[in-house]
């Protein structure tokens, strides 16, 4: 096992050129559609937060990477990572005054990972908690007056709730997988 562990840091693995090419793709992606079409509009602060936020994310897989050796493991941390990016990145462009509760969930998320000590059975219990705390916020949200107000309003929330509530289930699926392996 140490030894696919120690493969899979190789600098020059092609899983992780893939990821960081992959990384590089998305930041530019902006700069691309800024030249075709007059409707992006990002300034150097956009780029620099998103590469702040994607180069995170990027740099604690391979923090997981070189913890594991387990796909279910390091699926669950790459599902639970992305997630968290989403939520971050959804909640900076929506900017409709909830946003602080979705951003407590991926603190949620990161507090329940450092209790558990990123071992895979507490990752399955903390993602199973951050899962149901998506719920009950989605839920909230989606009863307030302000969201009824909205067309269609409780309808979006609770699709756009659901959607995060079953990556955070993947995710715990996934540390729950890897805790029966490592069993």
């Amino acid at each position: 096992m140490a030894e696919s562990i120690g493969q899979s840091a190789s600098l020059w693995n092609p899983w992780r050129i893939a990821r960081w090419t992959a990384a590089l793709a998305l930041l530019l992606t902006p700069a691309v559609m800024m030249r075709i079409s007059s409707e992006w509009h990002w300034g150097i602060g956009s780029f620099v937060l998103a590469g702040i936020m994607i180069g995170g994310v990027g740099l604690l897989y391979e923090l997981a990477v070189r913890a594991s050796g387990s796909r279910a493991y390091r699926a669950g941390v790459a599902i639970m990572l992305v997630t968290s990016l989403l939520t971050i990145w959804t909640t900076i462009v929506r900017d409709d005054g909830n946003g602080i509760g979705f951003l407590l969930l991926v603190v949620a998320a990161a507090a329940g990972a450092f209790a558990a000590w990123f071992r895979p059975a507490g990752m399955a219990r903390a993602m199973l908690g951050v899962a149901v705390m998506q719920a009950l916020l989605g839920i909230a949200v989606a009863t307030a007056p302000v969201t009824a107000s909205v067309p269609d309003g409780p309808l979006r929330t609770l699709m756009f709730s659901a959607v995060f509530v079953a990556l955070w289930l993947v995710s715990a699926l996934c540390f729950g997988a890897a805790a029966k392996g490592d069993a």
